[in-house]
């Protein structure tokens, strides 16, 4: 089968002449390409997406599906779980082949974020109407539920200083750069035509937010966001454009269609949680996985905890007593970059990719997401 993602590229970089649904519909033929299967065996294409406004509006999973190769008869729906869309998506795929229901289903998300911005889709603040209905407001005990404060609040929680969240910022940078050089990533890559500023025709196949050059020097100098707080650039995860994507297929259509598989999922949860804090939720979804899967988190070979801020990760390898070293061991969105709705299968390509190349069994996905949700895939690889 197969498991792709675009090299992520920076705001109003590399991939920001790409429509963002031309960029899906290109994942799209890749992943056909490399699982080597007729397009019209696709059943159902779940796309993440989410800021749905602006060229990703109007439903951007079809639309993708619709610059692609793929038979105008092969349906789409586009889904939005903030952060972990695409995770859902595998979630929701996966959920499709195993009941029997279809037998072929692509998962995949997409985010432009230099042509739509994140924020987008929210009502001005100069109107009466937004997100957060006054009910919800009071509930809570606030005017808005903010992401960025969540990342604070579990800061001050753990006893998270600016300095160890430097280091952890340091660390993503390092670990991208040295499995760049490696070619760690090569297998994994959809290679992107692009057209560059001086008008020369290329492949886009490096991570553009990767700081090769980062120090400990370069990583404190760069400013914190807000007065008295921890969190700085160099600790949060990069606005990205990116599209990524993963073929499901149950054991009728691995026959069917001579497929070889990469890994098989595992066990799946979704939770939810405190939505003011927010970020900590995927602490406490990873504890119900386990338990609901019968592992210990020492059963688990590699994880992957999005690095939204660098405090999520870090809170979560303290409560799970995880083994640093086997966390995000290439790096993560803090070096590579955040497409938010295409974060989710991006994610699971770069864990079974690692663990295939590693020899390794099991591997951990979680994300945490807006509202304070979080998602959960272990998968073993194949």
């Amino acid at each position: 089968m197969a498991a792709t993602r675009t090299a992520g590229g920076r705001r109003r970089g590399r991939l920001s002449g790409w429509h963002p649904s031309d960029l899906a519909g290109a994942l799209l033929d890749s992943l056909v390409a490399r699982a080597g299967i007729d397009g019209a065996a696709v059943e159902d294409v779940i796309l993440g997406c989410v800021t749905q406004a602006g060229e990703q509006s109007l439903h951007i999973g079809r639309s993708a599906v619709l610059s692609s190769s793929l038979p105008q008869s092969v349906p789409a729906v586009t889904i939005d779980r903030q952060c972990g869309s695409s995770q859902q998506a595998l979630h929701f795929a996966a959920q499709a082949v195993m009941s029997g229901a279809q037998d072929v289903v692509i998962a995949c998300g997409v985010e432009s974020m230099s042509r739509v911005p994140m924020g987008l889709a929210i009502v001005p603040e100069s109107s009466e109407v937004g997100p957060w209905s006054h009910k919800v407001q009071e509930r809570f005990g606030v005017r808005e539920f903010s992401q960025f404060g969540g990342a604070e609040m579990i800061a001050q929680k753990y006893g998270f200083n600016r300095e160890r969240l430097d280091a952890f910022g340091l660390l993503s940078q390092q670990r991208a750069a040295a499995a760049t050089k490696a070619g760690a990533f090569a297998a994994e890559i959809t290679p992107i035509e692009i057209v560059t500023a001086e008008g020369k025709r290329e492949m886009h196949v490096i991570d553009e937010g990767i700081r090769f050059d980062a120090t400990p020097e370069s990583i404190a100098g760069v400013k914190l966001l807000v007065e008295g707080g921890t969190l700085t650039a160099a600790t949060s995860s990069q606005v990205c454009d990116g599209a990524s994507g993963v073929m499901v297929v149950n054991e009728r259509a691995l026959k069917t269609h001579g497929l070889t598989p990469l890994a098989r999922i595992h066990a799946m949860t979704v939770t939810a949680g405190d939505p003011v804090i927010m970020l900590e939720e995927p602490v406490f979804a990873t504890q119900r996985a386990l338990e609901r899967a019968g592992m210990k988190i020492d059963d688990i070979d590699l994880y992957e905890v999005n690095e939204a801020f660098a405090p999520v990760p870090l809170a979560w390898l303290e409560v799970l007593g995880a083994d640093p070293d086997r966390l995000n061991v290439y790096g993560g969105a803090i070096a590579l970059g955040h497409p938010l709705g295409a974060s989710g299968t991006k994610l699971m390509t770069t864990l079974v990719h690692a663990l295939r190349a590693r020899g390794k069994r099991y591997g951990l996905q979680t994300m945490c997401e807006g509202g304070g949700i979080a998602n959960v895939t272990i998968v073993e690889a194949l």
